[in-house]
């Protein structure tokens, strides 16, 4: 019967291969560098608003690994609220949103205060204000009292994933997790984040919401790596299109004898990733940006800059008068107007491939 990485005597002294995740690690850093250079060139306003798309992201795909769908708006109205950030046509929050949201805003906002077994606590509060998962009476603000196994199947035919250690392992074991936490150790950040990670999801301290609270203080990590709580980035995206991988890299490190290397560099991978997707928004939002100041005194109508907005945020096909119109709510010939005012105004111009419709594109 293989062993679990917590019953092996060398628990938790984790080892790994250094030379295999050393380019990684670099190429992480150098991308966080890199975002951060250009997110402080943004103007206010645009950074706020690139941080709380960021971070409604953030919270929508960490529930969604889970298997729960949360309410985009509530998230984004829950998270523009709690950061003073006010726009148009916020709505009302439900519970469970504030709660998820309230430990993310936590774990980001005040990264740089120690995560105390309190805080942790006040956490797992948040993510189940009724005191319960779905139908069942859960523990809530404590650790767990009882067994904790992860399963899968139907009744009578359970297949166990993981073994989680027994219920008085639990606290010594947090104990010496946030102790070696909140200590300065000789380990780049980044990693200690991808540490953080596995080892708290191995002890699974609590009866629920285990792997949304390791998301959140790999985040926590993250923001201490990058030393700042504006987050341009968010890991969650990244791992949800990747969570089958994600669960079987877990569970075949679990069973290791203490080696992570393999956990460390899918992480770091898929961090890099996550920058690499962030990078691309980033473009997109400096180019509207560097249109928006470059266009600021040009006179538009409201069909204009409707459409301007649309083709800035990716136009899905080719643009001509007939999508035009349709988008518009305007005749055909309204449409070929405003088009060819802003081809005199150098803001779009034809495109060179030719065929039975012209098709537009921006000038810039």
């Amino acid at each position: 019967m293989a062993k679990y990485i917590y019953q092996y005597d060398n628990w938790p002294h984790f080892t790994w291969n250094e030379q295999q995740i050393q380019v990684t690690l670099g190429k992480v850093r150098h991308l966080q560098g890199k975002l951060l250079g250009q997110m402080s060139a943004l103007g206010f306003s645009l950074k706020e608003e690139t941080m709380l798309t960021t971070l409604t992201l953030n919270v929508l795909k960490s529930s969604e690994i889970e298997g729960e769908i949360l309410n985009y708006e509530q998230v984004r109205s829950s998270i523009a609220r709690k950061l003073g950030i006010e726009y148009a046509g916020m709505v009302l929050s439900e519970r469970n949103v504030e709660g998820v949201v309230e430990m993310m805003l936590d774990a980001t906002q005040n990264y740089d205060q120690p995560l105390e077994e309190d805080r942790l606590f006040g956490w797992h509060s948040a993510l189940f204000p009724t005191g319960r998962s779905g139908m069942h009476k859960i523990d809530v603000g404590c650790y767990r009292n009882g067994e904790m196994q992860v399963v899968s199947g139907a009744m009578g035919k359970e297949k166990v994933h993981f073994q989680a250690p027994p219920p008085n392992q639990v606290k010594p074991e947090m104990d010496s997790f946030l102790e070696w936490l909140n200590s300065e150790v000789p380990i780049d950040l980044v990693l200690k984040s991808a540490i953080a990670h596995f080892w708290f999801v191995i002890i699974h301290p609590f009866d629920d919401g285990n792997g949304r609270i390791a998301r959140a203080i790999s985040d926590l990590l993250l923001a201490r790596s990058d030393d700042t709580s504006q987050r341009f980035y968010t890991l969650s995206s990244q791992i949800m299109p990747e969570r089958k991988v994600y669960y079987e890299i877990l569970q075949k490190t679990q069973f290791s004898s203490g080696d992570i290397t393999e956990w460390l560099d899918w992480y770091l991978n898929c961090l890099y990733r996550s920058l690499l997707s962030t990078e691309d928004t980033l473009q997109k939002v400096l180019h509207k940006a560097d249109f928006r100041d470059k266009h600021n005194e040009t006179a538009l109508n409201a069909r204009q800059r409707l459409m301007l907005n649309k083709l800035l945020d990716c136009f899905d096909g080719k643009l001509n008068s007939s999508k035009w119109a349709k988008i518009a709510k305007c005749s055909t010939d309204t449409a070929l107007r405003d088009i060819q005012d802003l081809i005199n105004k150098g803001i779009l111009r034809k495109e060179d491939a030719g065929g039975r419709s012209t098709n537009y594109e921006l000038a810039i």
